[in-house]
């Protein structure tokens, strides 16, 4: 009998395979095992045809049982289940253990194709030999701002033009740990627990002690507006009872 194709579906595969009917069940197991990684044992067979049938394909002994004896359909499924507990099963599709290559540095900079030997060519981002005056540009726009509007310590502010986030300000220039964060920065104490951290930055305080509230929030001058913002009273617009 010729080969008929099925879709060999499990937990871990999808693939399209020639089964061939004179295979007895067992045979058929031990060739699934290096496909769906269930070992024969385990594995429970069924095969859906195309009009929705559901069929089991076992026997009380499977080593002499033919598939022949099963309506074999051209691209069928054949559903391979894993009775083993969810603690015993191999996990194919978690990657996070497995060592990824990492090119190192001096082979990377020696390759011609590559996205940074690009940019080199094109003189992009730090390439530009004109980035350094640029970035002092930059910096030096942001501090003429702070001091044009009068950001300053202890000053009364909100956040963004959001009435609700009012604070005092508490921190004013360089935050190094912020990745590409070159320039002045601004640190609030919020009113509210609004923030993303209590002051400190990845072990660095700049106000404050360490505290579980998180009432401080760093941002870019622009961002900030002082003024006589008052703290919020929840309670104020509240009828008597």
């Amino acid at each position: 009998m010729a080969d008929i194709p099925l879709q060999v579906i499990s937990d871990n595969s999808a693939s399209e395979r020639r089964i061939t009917p004179s295979w007895t069940i067992g045979q058929l197991k031990a060739r699934l095992e290096p496909i769906t990684g269930v070992p024969p044992p385990s594995q429970t067979l069924s095969l859906k045809t195309s009009d929705g049938q559901v069929i089991p394909i076992e026997a009380s002994d499977e080593e002499n049982t033919q598939l022949s004896a099963f309506p074999l359909q051209a691209y069928a499924e054949l559903r391979v289940g894993d009775t083993r507990p969810p603690g015993a099963r191999e996990n194919y599709t978690d990657t996070s253990a497995v060592d990824k290559y990492v090119m190192p540095e001096e082979e990377y900079e020696k390759k011609s194709d590559s996205v940074r030997a690009w940019k080199k060519a094109q003189q992009l981002g730090r390439f530009d030999p004109n980035a350094p005056d640029q970035e002092q540009a930059r910096i030096a726009a942001l501090e003429a701002d702070i001091a044009q509007r009068h950001i300053t310590h202890g000053r009364r502010c909100r956040v963004g033009g959001d009435d609700t986030r009012r604070g005092v300000v508490k921190y004013v220039g360089e935050v190094n740990e912020i990745p590409n964060g070159a320039g002045p920065w601004v640190g609030v104490q919020l009113d509210e627990p609004a923030g993303k951290n209590d002051g400190s930055i990845q072990g660095t305080r700049y106000w404050g002690e360490a505290s579980s509230m998180k009432h401080g929030i760093f941002v870019r001058p622009e961002r900030v507006e002082v003024g006589d913002f008052e703290a919020l009273d929840d309670l104020e617009d509240m009828e008597e009872i």
